[in-house]
């Protein structure tokens, strides 16, 4: 858990200095800011994305995960999290946007190739350097977001610790399905998804990514489905 610590620790305090720089920061220039974070945010997916081998698992985990999570409305919980964050911070508005920040900053740190094989790797072997890898990229990233979402990049920080640690403790659990192949197919699906928070991010979509992430979960039973059917493996 050593590394799920210290890459908690970089988001808090990256986003603490991001929001301490934040009002002598011009919004134009934090405008431009937050295009370049889509801009490389849309890089980062499209990289983990090519990490995939079988197209047919990837689009039924998608397609199964949205289902999930729309009936599960798992965006709407985040945002509710936010919101009632938000509420709690500020009767006059003078902290607005704290869900977007949230939920932006939440599935940005933890959808990622690094996230999944790090946290695993870290539960299975005890090996941390992804995760301080990792921490040093979300500490840069966490300043730059915090300067334009706010605080709300700051409270992602416990999303960070309650996922990653999930998946380190659950690591020696879920190790018997975790094939190299499956881990790839993950690591393509959460990519996916970070290339629609990329394309939210410059505002030419609205997607709800937080709804696909069961997604996740679905890749390790539909790779095992679709091996067992010989003309679609």
């Amino acid at each position: 858990m050593l590394g799920v610590i210290v890459n908690t620790v970089a988001v808090i305090i990256g986003s603490t200095i991001g929001l301490l720089c934040k009002k002598g920061i011009p919004e134009k220039i934090s405008g431009a800011i937050m295009k370049g974070i889509a801009l490389c945010t849309l890089y980062i997916g499209i990289s983990g994305s090519l990490k995939g081998e079988n197209t047919i698992v990837v689009i039924l985990s998608i397609v199964l995960g949205a289902a999930a999570g729309t009936a599960l409305d798992i965006d709407g919980f985040l945002n509710r999290i936010g919101d009632s964050l938000e509420n709690k911070m500020s009767h006059d508005g003078g902290n607005s946007g704290i869900a977007r920040g949230f939920v932006t900053a939440s599935l940005l740190f933890c959808v990622g190739s690094m996230t999944i094989v790090g946290s695993l790797t870290a539960g299975l072997s005890g090996d941390n350097e992804m995760l301080f890898t990792k921490s040093v990229l979300d500490f840069i990233s966490s300043i730059m977001l915090s300067v334009s979402l706010g605080i709300g990049v700051l409270f992602s920080a416990v999303f960070v610790f309650v996922f990653q640690g999930g998946l380190a403790l659950l690591a020696g659990v879920l190790a018997p399905v975790l094939s190299t192949a499956a881990i790839n197919e993950i690591i393509c699906a959460g990519s996916l998804m970070i290339i629609g928070l990329g394309l939210n991010l410059l505002g030419i979509t609205k997607l709800k990514v937080a709804d696909y992430l069961p997604a996740l979960v679905f890749v390790p039973a539909v790779l095992w489905l679709v091996e067992k059917i010989p003309f679609l493996a």
